[in-house]
């Protein structure tokens, strides 16, 4: 689709118009170039199988494509950016294989087809996501030609952190320990936070350190991340109930079986979905003095509330 590119305030900008269709399309397909390239072939070969099983598993590829476009908004070269982009997929597909498992979320189906410890069992599952980690820290420390040693350091500082218990390890295990329980907004937005929102954040943060963003870009784009990975989540959550199974890639309707605390079981349906345009548009407000240069930006924001799957 060809949409106006608008500022935040939905004035028009400096552009007569941004094809977003053509930008997410295009970056896409050099996403998963650079994807397939990562996992050459290696011994043991059936842990690499295990591991591009997943990885090239298709998807949106939404974190890698936030930082590519970070990169560019702080004016760096998107080139630069992709061992980074990259390595950030293979921490979310760490995540998925992990969450996948039967003691977390016991998952059969992922992306539509079966998940990685139904293929390849549960013990080669954990070693490709732990793989999988692995290999995005050398991503960004060994295969990223061109960066400033100090910028690559401060991209493996937030990944680290965003990998770990201040991130996805502790929003999915405050997520285990509230299943089945009564749970409050907050408690909610903190697993959010972490478990969705801190590597949405991260893929956001990283594109802009590799292309050098300033200080006041970076605190802007914090905001911006915090807003699209809350929002995010509450379409997760809306999705949950109101998607098949077939349509979503994934098992429909889990965090109902789990009892799970969810944005439309304490708002209800309606008040989400106006939350999460509120988060949007919060998002994309605090990018109006970049907004001539932000349109990728601002186009992946309001395509998270928009997205049916």
């Amino acid at each position: 689709m060809t949409v106006a590119a608008t500022s935040p305030d939905n004035t028009p900008g400096v552009a007569d118009s941004f094809d977003f269709k053509a930008y997410l399309a295009k970056a896409k397909a050099t996403v998963e170039e650079a994807l397939d390239q990562s996992l050459l072939p290696e011994r043991p070969e059936s842990l690499r199988e295990a591991m591009r099983y997943s990885l090239l598993a298709g998807g949106k590829r939404l974190r890698p494509i936030l930082c590519l476009a970070a990169c560019e908004l702080a004016g760096g070269d998107a080139a630069q950016a992709m061992p980074t982009a990259v390595a950030l997929e293979m921490i979310h597909t760490m995540s998925l294989i992990h969450d996948d498992l039967p003691a977390m979320d016991d998952d059969d189906l992922r992306r539509g087809r079966p998940t990685n410890h139904k293929v390849y069992g549960e013990a080669v599952a954990i070693l490709a996501g732990d793989a999988l980690l692995t290999r995005a820290f050398e991503m960004v420390a060994l295969r990223s030609p061109g960066v400033q040693p100090e910028r690559l350091l401060k991209v493996v500082g937030e990944l680290s952190l965003v990998a770990g218990a201040p991130g996805l390890g502790g929003g999915q295990g405050v997520d285990l320990e509230r299943e089945g329980k009564q749970g409050d907004l907050e408690t909610l937005e903190y697993i959010h936070l972490h478990k969705t929102g801190a590597l949405l954040s991260a893929c956001v943060i990283t594109g802009a350190m590799i292309g050098g963003a300033n200080d006041e870009l970076i605190a802007a784009l914090r905001v911006y991340a915090r807003g699209i990975g809350l929002a995010f989540q509450i379409i997760d959550d809306i999705l949950d109930i109101t998607a098949s199974s077939e349509v979503l890639g994934k098992t429909a309707g889990k965090d109902l079986i789990a009892d799970k605390t969810t944005y439309p079981k304490l708002l209800g349906l309606e008040e989400s979905r106006k939350r999460a345009k509120d988060l949007v548009h919060e998002s994309k407000e605090v990018l109006k003095p970049w907004a001539a240069k932000a349109q990728p930006l601002l186009a992946l924001a309001d395509y998270i509330t928009s997205r049916d799957r």
